[in-house]
């Protein structure tokens, strides 16, 4: 996960109990899926709004595409990192669901002035879904992205190998040239083509097998005549 949309408590190692104490905890979470993140609003914030509403276990905000980063850093005053999507754990399965009820579509609220009074919350309960699914679906979209992004720089150095190879070729030819027309010599002829009628060679591979068909049909022809004059 990313560091800067994470907030929760530090990893430690479990003793056997623990870990079954843990598991026992975790059959009994729930959490609620933010659809949007007000802007400027960060983890630490989400989860200082959500503990109003009961206990919160771990907090993950998704950061903006880099691309988009870039170019609101660029033409924007902003320069803090945004978050466009959460996650919020809540130790109790139940309170997350009545809290994902409770504020869907409702606005933030707070004090009169504050920054996200007027935001609304866009949120959903997701049943029978647990931190780990969504810290394995994490890994898998990075390393996607990984393989993406080395099979990218690979053609990327493939292609420049192929034009850097072209460009070393024409230099040599263009030397060539130079040196030839320094010494007075014409340049080379392109090698001539060499185009074979085929359509005169299939009708003369074929006319002898056409005399043959010709002479045979004027058998045939002679002998009917002759079997229809011995007849009539």
């Amino acid at each position: 996960m990313d560091p800067e949309g994470f907030s929760g408590p530090s990893v430690k190692p479990f003793t056997p109990e623990a870990l079954v104490a843990f598991n026992t905890a975790q059959a009994r979470t729930g959490v609620i899926y933010i659809s949007r993140i007000p802007p400027g609003m960060r983890p630490t914030k989400v989860r200082h709004l959500m503990s109003a509403y009961g206990e919160v276990g771990r907090v993950y905000l998704q950061q903006e595409d880099a691309k988009r980063a870039y170019l609101r850093r660029k033409y924007t005053s902003t320069k803090k990192p945004h978050f466009t999507e959460g996650w919020v754990e809540f130790k109790d399965k139940k309170v997350a669901r009545s809290v994902a009820e409770m504020l869907n579509a409702q606005p933030i609220g707070g004090k009169k002035g504050t920054r996200w009074r007027d935001d609304v919350w866009t949120m959903k309960y997701l049943p029978k879904f647990k931190w780990n699914m969504l810290t394995e679906q994490i890994a898998h979209e990075a390393a996607v992205h990984t393989a993406k992004l080395r099979v990218e720089l690979a053609q990327s150095k493939t292609e420049q190998r192929d034009y850097l190879k072209n460009v070393e070729l024409a230099r040599v030819l263009d030397k060539r040239a130079e040196r030839r027309k320094q010494k007075g010599e014409d340049p080379p002829e392109a090698p001539k083509r060499e185009f074979v009628n085929f359509k005169r060679k299939d009708t003369d591979a074929a006319e002898p097998a056409r005399k043959k068909a010709k002479r045979s049909e004027l058998v045939d022809e002679r002998q009917l005549n002759s079997v229809l004059g011995s007849i009539f």
